[in-house]
């Protein structure tokens, strides 16, 4: 069968999960509606891989590589905009706060264009080999993969011959880029309690404001990318979250942020790093309180494509997509998907494709408005425009698969 026959099913899948995401490491539905649609196309299924909701599927065709074959499965705390019909209502509590949650990364796409892929390539017999399909969890907290690796090894010894994996991203449907090398930064975050001395608001004089202490301490930040990291060296340096306080007329015992860095070099991550710790406690001394507590959360790997299969896979998505395929630059985001094929030491591949109207991107581009008109991950009105979307993820994971399957 095609890909048009399976079309209604993919976009009803679609439809379907993005209308009732989970948070990371809560997709329990999620998992099961991928196990259930996993063993009707003929895979051997395997639950709680790792975690309670990691999900692997087994297709065995005779003698040939194995090829692994990823989708992320968790959404994010975000509050969608009333844009689409099957818009997420969800609800749950993040932080101890009650929020809307949404597929805002598009976490969906990847799901029920994979889903559609297996059922292609389950139809298909003209090839031979192994796909090892991995329904994955909390991708967005970078605990997933990493949760699955002993495992993945554990139940499949014989390991892998490659990874694949896409993610959708701000850009044209239709297209698709890959490039060798790395394609995304590695991420560090970072949970900063600063300790001060509280007291009244009518007398400051008594006390050691943590609030005015960690402000400075931000903006300070701010300047290790602009004065400390190379201009030729690409890095970020983000305070995503600020929190202190109960009333306006009590000064606290402390404030707590957290950042979020980004870099492509290890020295340049090791200056970062180094720079956030000397500031914060700089900042702490110059002020006469105690030092500030640091402590490390989340950590994502660089994502760097081994050059020979990314070759091949730029390969045939040049013969399947002709000018569609592009190459892909760097980017600042990142991602966990390769510390699935680490568990075995195995290449692996990682690419993008588009998921907004071509007209409104390319119009975007002539005005120098793509930023702004463009919605991107994470936002609340990142909801990909179905067709050519699917169809162009859903292609891109057979011709991938098929690149390497006997």
């Amino acid at each position: 069968m095609t890909l048009e026959s399976h079309r209604p099913f993919i976009e009803d899948l679609y439809r379907e999960l993005h209308a009732s995401p989970e948070l990371s490491n809560r997709e329990h539905r999620t998992a099961a509606r991928m196990a259930e649609l996993l063993r009707e196309t003929g895979f051997d299924v395997h639950e709680q891989v790792g975690a309670s909701t990691g999900v692997v599927g087994v297709l065995r065709r005779g003698d040939g590589p194995t090829v692994l074959l990823r989708a992320d499965m968790d959404a994010l705390p975000v509050t969608e905009v009333e844009q689409v019909p099957y818009r997420s209502t969800a609800t749950d509590v993040f932080d101890g706060q009650s929020t809307g949650v949404m597929h805002a990364c598009g976490h969906d796409t990847h799901m029920a264009a994979l889903q559609g892929a297996l059922r292609i390539l389950a139809d298909q017999d003209d090839w031979s080999g192994t796909i090892l399909a991995v329904f994955q969890p909390a991708e967005e907290t970078m605990d997933g993969a990493l949760g699955m690796q002993e495992a993945l090894r554990e139940r499949f010894p014989e390991g892998i011959d490659v990874a694949l994996g896409q993610h959708v991203m701000p850009g044209a449907a239709g297209e698709v880029r890959s490039a060798p090398g790395p394609v995304m930064a590695a991420s560090d975050h970072l949970i900063v309690t600063v300790h001060g001395r509280g007291g009244h608001g009518s007398q400051p004089e008594k006390t050691i404001d943590p609030i005015v202490l960690a402000a400075s301490m931000v903006v300070r930040l701010q300047t290790i990318v602009s004065r400390e990291v190379a201009p030729s060296d690409r890095a970020v340096v983000t305070v995503g979250t600020f929190h202190a306080g109960t009333k306006q007329n009590i000064i606290p015992e402390s404030a707590r942020f957290e950042v979020n860095t980004r870099s492509f070099e290890e020295p340049v991550r090791r200056r970062i790093l180094t720079a956030i710790e000397r500031i914060v406690q700089g900042e702490c001394q110059a002020a006469g309180a105690p030092p500030a507590t640091i402590v490390r959360g989340d950590i994502a790997p660089l994502t760097i494509n081994d050059e020979a299969a990314a070759v091949r896979v730029g390969e045939a998505f040049d013969a399947v997509f002709g000018e569609q395929h592009q190459l892909q630059q760097p980017l600042l985001g990142s991602e966990d998907f390769s510390y699935l094929p680490e568990a075995w030491g195995a290449p692996y591949v990682y690419w993008m494709y588009g998921g907004f109207d071509p007209a409104i991107v390319a119009a975007a581009r002539e005005r120098g408005t793509f930023d702004v008109d463009v919605p991107s991950n994470h936002s609340p009105d990142f909801i990909p425009v179905m067709q050519p979307t699917l169809d162009t993820a859903t292609t891109a994971m057979v011709t991938a698969a098929r690149a390497f399957l006997a």
